[in-house]
């Protein structure tokens, strides 16, 4: 006996996803209902080899719906995931609306599973924001061994990031340079083509960005709250695929030999750090790909007990989708065990 699954949002670019990995996993669904705004309706998204037309959200009644993969943005999400969640189904939400819930369990499977069993104080379940994600799954083995005090992030975040829109606005910048048409920014405050933004979404008081932000307290919330965090999130021209520069202080030694074979034997990871030409992994490498990349490992000799890692994942899959699928599976795994 299988699940009823709803995916909301699924004419978006993790929507998307969230089907194809669904499908890829071969999540034991006996039924997938696609979901999205009015203006939707009617439309065919693509899951496995079958073709689903998509619901009102709006209208939908969600009981009798086991588990929701929610990724409609913040302000729809408020309004429908606590109504989904009075119906009986478990909320995977993929935005930033519960993340910092108190009762909201905030999850990356490899990192902090155990959170799960907190969903049932109102039927959500956080996912991360995708720069924090794969950078806590790395941070994860090396914190169990030498404990970290302090992390120091730059990131390099795709446009797919900021949605579909945005990579149309990288792909036209791009082709309108070469053929002279104006500049036109719709997503970005400043041309996103042949350049970088340091500005990832709104300004804080302290001058940090909610991006950067949103960075610092998800990794406390997930990993651990002694840890301190300064995050710069920059928007590059890239399609798919977020890297991050990370340079990490530890509390006790460890060699870069040492945190390269734990990371080797951390889940979700895999450690691709030759000291040669193309011995790293870039955004194009990891599109499309599953896990979490690791090059550039290395003793930082400024600080006492220092490591610099170059990180690299798909955001849209490890860093929003495919998390979520996860989170899904090991709930079923453990809580929401159907007879067979």
């Amino acid at each position: 006996m299988g699940y009823r699954v709803a995916v909301v949002g699924a004419t978006g670019a993790v929507g998307h996803e969230m089907l194809s990995i669904l499908a890829e996993r071969e999540f034991p669904a006996d039924e997938v209902i696609a979901l999205a705004s009015s203006n939707s309706v009617g439309k065919r998204v693509t899951y496995g080899d079958d073709e689903l037309v998509v619901r009102d959200l709006e209208k939908f009644d969600f009981k009798g719906v086991d588990i929701g993969l929610f990724s409609p943005g913040a302000k729809v999400s408020a309004v429908h995931a606590p109504r989904a969640g009075k119906a009986g189904c478990v909320v995977i939400d993929n935005t930033s609306q519960f993340r910092m819930d108190p009762e909201v369990p905030l999850v990356v499977p490899e990192v902090n599973g155990q959170a799960i069993a907190q969903y049932a104080k109102r039927n959500i379940i956080a996912n991360p924001n995708c720069s924090t994600i794969q950078m806590v799954v790395a941070l994860k083995p090396l914190h169990d061994a030498a404990t970290i005090k302090r992390v120091v992030v730059a990131t390099y975040q795709s446009t797919s990031g900021a949605g579909r829109e945005a990579m149309d606005e990288l792909f036209n910048q791009t082709r309108g340079i070469y053929v002279s048409d104006p500049i036109v920014k719709e997503n970005f405050t400043k041309q996103i083509a042949f350049n970088v933004i340091p500005h990832i979404d709104v300004f804080m008081d302290d001058g940090t960005t909610k991006e950067e932000w949103k960075m610092v307290v998800e990794t406390k919330k997930i990993l651990d709250p002694k840890i301190r965090v300064s995050a710069t999130c920059v928007r590059v021209p890239v399609f798919i695929g977020h890297a991050e520069a990370v340079n990490i202080e530890f509390e006790r030694p460890i060699s870069a030999n040492e945190a390269r074979a734990l990371l080797r034997k951390a889940p979700g990871i895999t450690v691709i750090d030759h000291r040669a030409d193309e011995g790293y992994v870039t955004p194009v490498e990891c599109a499309g790909d599953d896990p979490v990349f690791v090059s550039r490992i290395r003793e930082d000799s400024t600080v006492e007990n220092g490591l610099s890692l170059w990180v690299v994942a798909d955001n849209l899959r490890k860093g929003a989708a495919l998390n979520a699928v996860q989170i899904a599976e090991a709930l079923i795994a453990t809580h929401l065990r159907k007879a067979a």
